[in-house]
């Protein structure tokens, strides 16, 4: 998960179908203001352009029209993870609220051997940062049959992308002419950008490495505000 600015104001449609006995969120332009505002990926995962997309609430709704109609409450999923998180999460971290530091309170981690690994560890302990970090542990590892090979999937794609990632850094750190090395910076670039696929990974990729930390730190958040916590979090 990484911190995605949600457009506002919300689209009027929701106001109106609130007020039906049957009222759709799915109303207007909603699905397609999601994608624009979530980069076409899923805010849980984020693997990048799933082909079932699902308008998830954050905080299940339980039949209370505030929540179920409320836009900052509507979220972009992938069928697997809108699946996975069903109503049983709760006080999840908000990636839409840049307080909320999704992707520094929580460390995210990628093991290719001995098999694709994802390792999702605590910055932060607390409530929030917990139930966000369980619901990614099931994300990326499946709860049932179906769902396991359904995130054997997800860590695969996961794999290819962070190996693309790692090429680029490898050449930069190899590379000492100055018209390569820009554009090995610019490839780099893009994938810190929140609009990569698995975004989260590739900064923290950066972040525990010297050798790429300062050369690349201005090209994602510093989340050098105070945490959710009071215990005072590391600067990046």
């Amino acid at each position: 998960m990484v911190y995605l600015e949600k457009s506002q104001p919300a689209p009027a449609c929701l106001a109106v179908e609130r007020t039906k006995a049957n009222g759709d969120y799915k109303c207007g332009d909603v699905v397609k203001r999601l994608d624009e505002d979530f980069k076409s990926k899923c805010y849980l995962c984020e693997y990048k352009g799933p082909t079932t997309l699902n308008v998830e609430h954050l905080n299940p709704h339980g039949g209370d029209k505030d929540r179920k109609f409320d836009w900052n409450n509507l979220f972009l999923a992938c069928g697997h993870c809108n699946n996975t998180k069903g109503a049983g999460y709760e006080g999840l971290l908000n990636c839409t609220d840049e307080k909320d530091r999704v992707d520094a309170d929580i460390r995210y981690r990628f093991e290719a051997f001995p098999s694709p690994r994802v390792e999702i560890e605590l910055v932060e302990d607390n409530h929030r940062t917990r139930t966000t970090r369980d619901l990614l542990l099931a994300v990326y590892n499946g709860t049932t049959k179906q769902k396991k090979l359904e995130a054997t999937y997800i860590r695969d794609a996961l794999g290819d992308e962070m190996a693309r990632f790692y090429e680029s850094l490898a050449r930069y750190d190899s590379t000492e002419g100055d018209g390569e090395k820009d554009l090995l910076t610019k490839e780099i670039r893009e994938h810190l950008d929140s609009a990569s696929a698995f975004t989260a990974f590739k900064r923290w990729a950066v972040r525990g490495d010297e050798r790429f930390k300062a050369a690349f730190r201005a090209y994602y958040p510093s989340f050098s505000g105070p945490s959710l916590s009071t215990r005072r979090s590391p600067r990046w």
